[in-house]
């Protein structure tokens, strides 16, 4: 069986890495989003928003993965991926600005509408890494979203103590980009045609390590 395969592992493992390192922000918002409910209510509005918000994203994910079979989309995925990359080791200051709610039904809402605003570059990585397979995408989503929600503010404190799992997330969006390259239907077989078989791994390995460098000059201002 496919699961029990060493590849299939290892996909699972960059997913729950690109969650991590992409989810800090939404962490963040369900923290505030929360903080002004009595503790009981805050419990209950992190509960029923995140079974929201997980719901709502595996169903986009599950689009996304199908969209990324269509030709030359998969191009365009890859794409996108290259700034989100850059944008984790160097944020800038656009996330919307969460305000507590003072009520369980408005922090729900607030905490799957933000999560949903925040969480696209989440979905275009799971659903490059996962190359068109939806158990991935469960396995992948539901190992590292619930981490998110219970670490909440803890994992910001130890990506901002261990940057280098930032720069290992950035590396792993990278590599993701230059895999959906080589994947895409129309433009994967043309480019591996062109270079020989040495570019499944170039390729990524070049991505992967250009979106770290270009994410440090930004972040030291070079």
């Amino acid at each position: 069986m496919e699961i029990f395969t060493l590849q299939f592992w290892l996909s699972v493992g960059a997913i729950i890495l690109m969650d991590l390192s992409l989810g800090g922000d939404n962490a963040v918002v369900i923290a505030m989003a929360s903080n002004r409910l009595p503790h009981r209510e805050r419990k209950k509005a992190i509960l029923i928003g995140t079974i929201g918000a997980v719901g709502l994203r595996m169903a986009l994910t599950f689009a996304a993965v199908w969209l990324l079979t269509i030709p030359y989309l998969q191009v365009l995925g890859g794409i996108l991926l290259i700034p989100i990359a850059v944008h984790l080791l160097a944020p800038g200051d656009e996330n919307p600005h969460i305000q507590a709610a003072d009520n369980l039904w408005t922090a729900v809402k607030t905490i799957i509408l933000a999560d949903f605003l925040m969480s696209i570059d989440n979905i275009l990585s799971v659903a490059g890494a996962a190359n068109g397979d939806f158990l991935l995408v469960v396995f992948g989503l539901m190992v590292s979203i619930p981490i998110i929600v219970m670490g909440s503010q803890l994992i910001g404190k130890v990506l901002d103590r261990f940057p280098v799992l930032m720069y290992a997330g950035a590396a792993m969006i990278g590599w993701t980009s230059g895999t959906m390259f080589l994947h895409d239907k129309a433009l994967g077989p043309v480019i591996t045609g062109a270079c020989g078989s040495w570019i499944e791994y170039a390729l990524p390995a070049f991505l992967a390590a250009g979106v770290c460098v270009l994410g440090y000059r930004k972040s030291h201002g070079k």
